[in-house]
């Protein structure tokens, strides 16, 4: 099995839920090379001791730190638990994420469901 570089952010109000989903997949997600933006790696690593590499928090640069690994071919699987349904003051660096992911052809989950779906994927074993 190849290893993936997956990347896990979540917004404040859903950083909760992304540790209930690391911890729901922790069996599967211990075979990769976690990343994350700042608060949200370090509450994931604190929750469930799985290894996660914090960049800066998203306000701060995060987000484009993990664009950027996109770009390098340094990331293959991005999780983003956002919240929809509040304001964020840095969104458009989420949305530059968003567009470089899609750029450059990287799955991306911005909600449970899908990120289970990714999980489940015979892709991420290969």
């Amino acid at each position: 099995m190849e290893k993936k570089v997956i990347a896990l952010i979540a917004h404040d109000n859903m950083k909760q839920s992304i540790i209930e989903f690391c911890n729901d997949y922790k069996d599967i997600l211990c075979n990769h090379t976690l990343v994350g933006t700042g608060t949200t790696s370090k509450r994931i690593s604190e929750a469930t001791g799985l290894t996660v590499t914090g960049y800066k928090s998203g306000p701060l640069g995060g987000d484009q730190q993990i664009g950027a690994s996109i770009v390098e071919g340094r990331t293959d699987i991005v999780i983003f638990f956002s919240d929809p349904l509040t304001a964020q003051p840095h969104d458009p660096d989420v949305k530059a994420l968003l567009r470089i992911a899609q750029v450059y052809d990287i799955p991306i989950a911005n909600n449970r469901s899908t990120a289970e779906y990714i999980m489940h994927s015979d892709l991420l074993e290969k």
